[in-house]
């Protein structure tokens, strides 16, 4: 069992700094029987502090933990010798009551909790580099007190579990108190090489935030959150990580689409890592009354705790910027919001680039830390649509893809109000242009290596992005892969040019929708009976409309799709297919003549194409989570094969590779195939792969890399996979 050794020093306010050994005084300040004091002097760990008066003034003692009297450990632990270092709850306050039922929490940022057991924890899947954070290795997760542990049976020595108050604005309105429903703080690990992270877990059960629900998770949305997370994680996007994924027979109640037809589910949880989990809606608890939903934060005016938040965040996420500076709080504040914002326009940059949804960017879903959080009714598109929505319970589409960016600037905003007490709102809000500035510059570097633009920057080459986009979304043609194929496509001059061109071209509009395909797309979803309400409402009180259930732009999508629908009614696959062959060749044309500037006078062709592939295929991923492929891994999960889950686990975790060794994640087609057309997430569910073959001679030939099911994972989805929902 690990014993805390503290290092104090004595702080006296006349700026002389003395180390003691005074007894009494170790005695008065020591937590516990087992902690020491020791008089040799150390670098800040943590902060403990105790405020004590003589007669040169005000004293503070700081208290520095240690574990075994050293800063980190130098070697692997066992699940017992988690190096915890719980510095938040030293930090921020602790609600005094110990009931663990729904109910306001005031004047606190965090609320005790208490384990609650499942039946018969059984792990799922694990993510070895992510447990490795935590100086965790293969045989501790092979123990059969592990499913214990991250199931929430046991206690971690070290241990202190808690969870989260904070609010948010959800669907563009303040929802007053919301916190951490489902989800358990259970402590800080400081690893061998010193990096601090959070550790907890999600779906363990009812905390004073669950509201009416019973804060447990389903294996169907833990799956997808376990591999979402390790996914972003290993394309290099900013994320949250999921160390385990643990299930159980404990069955829980849950109406899947809300229809009036419930079904139990296994009772899973989730073991979550980051540096911290605080978000935006952490700083919403001070809220004062919202004159729209009639809702405030049960912390309205307490200025005290929000600067011990600011402190707390600051200090340990953004040490630069308290180091920048030390006495000047308003100027550290403004600071560090300026990083958030920086932080939060690269990380929606990064979305885009890949084709992320994330579902819900309420406030609350939004990290401190530049983030992704809170993995619910995610998406990666498949057919290109910029208007994609990816939760089908945003009928407005307030969170469709192209609105992320926009959306994440509202919600910093709202940061800017929520802290307006410890700096002014107009003053943070004067700095929202460089979010602007910041989302392009990443947006479009990001963009220019995806297509090979790397020797200079042109003005065209935003119009150029903005026709490749344009031309997917009139073909509907596959985002992930369009992106891929392109590094198969030669600089001008090289020999075999045309030819490669030519198969890019075949490729492309291979990667087109069908007309059946787009007909289905553009189907009206309303029923009619509604329309005609709404058609209605939008004649007699537009006002009244515009609150329901997205209202007016609802409305028009589905008044769009009608007059789509009517057009499109007599085309042929044929004719479509020649259509898009056409506006593919004019693509091409103008990416080839915008090719030719980065060749230059002395060039060596093999060596330009090579570093041009490279480049590019480290930035256009083969493989992402797409619906069709997490669905699959939760069909067999909840069959008891877990198998399915950890290929593809393996499989994200090398999301561009062309060259590694495969085999291992082929499968034998089983006779399920595509057999569930339907998946939710209410917590919050063979065709040729990427890349047309043989496109030149630099390319080497992967191995097809295949699901349970026989479908290639680096393909085009299935058709059933349109009729997956995530709500």
């Amino acid at each position: 069992m690990n014993r805390a050794i503290y290092i104090a020093s004595l702080h006296i306010s006349c700026g002389g700094k003395v180390q003691f050994r005074s007894r009494s005084i170790c005695k008065l300040i020591s937590s516990s029987s087992s902690s020491q004091v020791s008089s040799n002097s150390a670098s800040q760990v943590g902060h403990g502090l105790t405020n004590l008066q003589n007669k040169t003034g005000p004293v503070q003692i700081m208290l520095h933990r240690i574990t075994k009297n050293k800063l980190r450990p130098k070697k692997m632990a066992s699940l017992e010798s988690l190096n915890f270092d719980n510095l938040v709850l030293r930090s921020l306050p602790i609600d005094s009551a110990e009931e663990i039922q729904p109910r306001q929490v005031k004047g606190a940022c965090f609320s005790k909790m208490k384990l609650s057991p499942v039946a018969n924890p059984d792990t799922v899947a694990v993510s070895s580099s992510a447990l490795r954070l935590l100086d965790l290795d293969e045989e501790q997760w092979q123990r059969a007190e592990f499913a214990e542990y991250f199931g929430g049976n046991k206690l971690l020595p070290g241990s202190q579990l808690a969870a989260h108050c904070y609010c948010g604005h959800q669907f563009g309105y303040f929802a007053g108190q919301l916190g951490d429903g489902a989800a358990m703080y259970l402590g800080e690990v400081v690893n061998k090489a010193g990096k601090r992270w959070e550790i907890q877990l999600k779906g363990s059960g009812l905390t004073p935030y669950s509201r009416q629900a019973d804060g447990r998770k389903v294996l169907r949305s833990s799956i997808r959150e376990f591999l979402c997370s390790e996914a972003m994680h290993h394309l290099g996007i900013s994320t949250t990580r999921a160390g385990c994924c643990i299930t159980s027979d404990t069955k829980v109640i849950r109406d899947v689409f809300y229809s009036g037809n419930p079904i139990r589910e296994k009772a899973t949880v989730i073991l979550r890592i980051a540096p911290t989990f605080i978000r935006f809606g952490s700083f919403e608890i001070f809220k004062p009354l919202d004159p729209m939903s009639g809702r405030q934060g049960p912390s309205v005016g307490r200025k005290d705790i929000l600067d011990k938040m600011l402190d707390y965040t600051i200090k340990t996420f953004y040490p630069k910027v308290y180091e920048d500076h030390p006495e000047d709080t308003g100027a550290r504040n403004l600071a560090f919001y300026k990083e958030v914002m920086r932080l939060t326009a690269m990380l929606v940059a990064e979305w885009q680039c890949v084709g992320f949804c994330h579902g819900v960017l309420n406030t609350d879903n939004m990290s401190i830390a530049g983030a992704t959080i809170d993995y619910g009714p995610f998406g990666f598109m498949d057919a290109y649509n910029p208007d994609h929505i990816c939760n089908t319970s945003d009928d407005g589409g307030r969170y469709s893809y192209k609105k992320q960016p926009e959306i994440c600037r509202w919600n910093l905003g709202k940061l800017a109000e929520a802290i307006s007490m410890s700096l002014p709102e107009q003053e943070a809000k004067a700095e929202l242009p460089l979010y602007d500035e910041c989302y392009q510059r990443h947006y479009m570097e990001k963009m220019r290596k995806k297509l090979g633009l790397l020797r200079v920057a042109e003005d065209e080459d935003k119009a150029l992005i903005e026709s490749f986009l344009d031309t997917m979304d009139q073909t509907k043609a596959d985002f992930t892969n369009c992106f891929r194929c392109l590094s198969q496509l030669l600089l001008p001059g090289t020999p075999g040019c045309d030819d490669a061109k030519e198969k890019i071209l075949e490729y492309l509009v291979s990667q087109s929708c069908t007309a059946e395909e787009l007909k289905k797309a553009c189907k009206p979803q309303m029923d009619p009976r509604e329309m005609q309400m709404m058609m209605m409402l939008m004649q007699v009180n537009p006002d009244l409309l515009s609150q329901l259930a997205g209202g007016h732009q609802r409305l028009l999508r589905e008044l769009q799709k009608m007059e789509q629908a009517e057009e499109l009614k007599d085309l042929t696959d044929a004719k479509k297919q020649e259509t898009d062959r056409g506006k593919w060749s004019a693509w091409l044309d103008s990416y080839n003549a915008r090719l030719t500037k980065e060749v230059t006078t002395d060039a060596n062709f093999e060596e330009h194409n090579q570093e041009r592939s490279k480049v590019m295929n480290a930035n256009n991923p083969k493989f992402v989570l797409r619906n069709y492929i997490a669905q699959n891994a939760i069909n067999a999960a909840e069959k008891g094969d877990y198998s399915e889950v950890q290929r593809v686990l393996k499989m994200l975790e090398t999301p561009y590779s062309d060259t590694n060794d495969l085999e291992s994640l082929a499968a034998k087609p089983s006779e399920d195939e595509g057999a569930s057309t339907s998946t939710a997430d209410e917590d919050s569910g063979a065709t040729a792969g990427a890349g047309p073959s043989s496109a030149s001679n630099q390319q080497q030939t992967s191995t097809a890399v295949k699901s349970c099911t026989g479908l290639s994972y680096d393909s085009k989805p299935p058709e059933w996979a349109a009729n997956l929902q995530v709500t």
